[in-house]
């Protein structure tokens, strides 16, 4: 059972301050602040002027401060790098995505430095990873499947024939 269905991707960072629309500049700091509403995750970045200023009775589900770096221009990736991306996208936006298998892919694309964990939170159906894409800052939410380390090969199994199958 996939314990967040359909909440787990969430929009890409963006490239100016959600309440004062004022454009982040290059390495510049800004807060990203994530909310979980009747709708899903919902996603804001703040300037620090617009964090500083903020009503501290909000509270979002989680938050982090990172620096604004522009997108990069398109770059052709090695193959298997962008097919494990573009399964793991596949799979996050899944109904019935194997739970297991996203954080595997999650894992890999974290050692290959595509994403990178900025934070751990505890849920309602368990603990969950919040990863920012480095890129593009687009933000996923992974449920942590507690995987046992008899299970890994497995699993790692079925993340080799789901690589297999989308080449």
């Amino acid at each position: 059972m996939n314990p967040l269905p359909n909440e787990w991707a969430i929009k890409h960072r963006a490239d100016k301050c959600a309440v004062t629309q004022r454009p982040f500049a290059p390495g510049e700091y800004f807060y990203t602040l994530l909310f979980h509403d009747a709708d899903g995750y919902r996603r804001e970045d703040l300037s620090e002027e617009a964090w500083a200023n903020r009503n501290d009775n909000i509270r979002p589900f989680s938050f982090w401060k990172t620096r604004y770096e522009p997108l990069p221009e398109e770059a052709p990736e090695p193959l298997a790098k962008e097919n494990a991306e573009q399964l793991f996208r596949r799979l996050i936006a899944s109904k019935s995505a194997p739970a297991s298998a996203c954080y595997v892919l999650a894992a890999m694309l974290e050692r290959k430095r595509v994403l990178r964990q900025v934070k751990t939170e505890k849920a309602e159906s368990g603990c969950v990873l919040v990863y920012e894409h480095r890129a593009t800052g687009d933000v996923f939410i992974v449920p942590d499947p507690g995987l046992r380390l008899d299970e890994l090969e497995a699993v790692q199994n079925e993340v080799a024939e789901l690589l297999r199958s989308a080449a």
